[in-house]
């Protein structure tokens, strides 16, 4: 099994390198497609990785990872599992293709948005608009006794 690269982008300029010690494939059977290949090939792949302890990221992209996915992650490990396809190289493939593009998002930091004032025509349009829904409401009124 060879290093698992995460494409660069933001967040990531170089891209991530994981190695591939630090990535546990375990097998095990499927429950999708197979015919009767499904009762004995291991085709199922479950792909982890122990995030707090991975060496390929820096203090701010680890910190910003377990922060982002920590409802993912049990002990600071993340877990991806890929059964769709019946061949077990396939899932292997996808799995890997998935903590790429999971780990991609995961790093892009936050962006810093400027709250900005509403232009003098949205506010007069707005008013507007409360001033016609108002209107519509008096006339479902029932008129007064005088």
């Amino acid at each position: 099994m060879d290093d698992l690269l995460v494409p660069p982008g933001p967040g990531a300029p170089h891209g991530i390198r994981i190695p591939a010690d630090e990535l546990v494939e375990l097998f095990s059977r499927s429950s999708g497609p197979g015919g009767q290949g499904v009762n004995t090939a291991d085709s199922r792949v479950q792909l982890r990785l122990d995030i707090a302890a991975s060496a390929a990221f820096d203090d701010v992209q680890r910190a910003r990872v377990l922060a982002r996915l920590a409802g993912r992650l049990v002990d600071g490990v993340l877990t991806i599992a890929a059964s769709e396809e019946r061949s077990q190289l396939r899932n292997r493939r996808m799995a890997r293709e998935r903590l790429a593009d999971i780990l991609r998002e995961a790093v892009v930091p936050d962006i810093d948005r400027r709250r900005t004032k509403p232009t003098r025509g949205s506010t007069r349009r707005r008013l507007e608009a409360k001033q016609r829904r108002g209107a519509v409401k008096q006339t479902r009124r029932r008129p007064s006794a005088e």
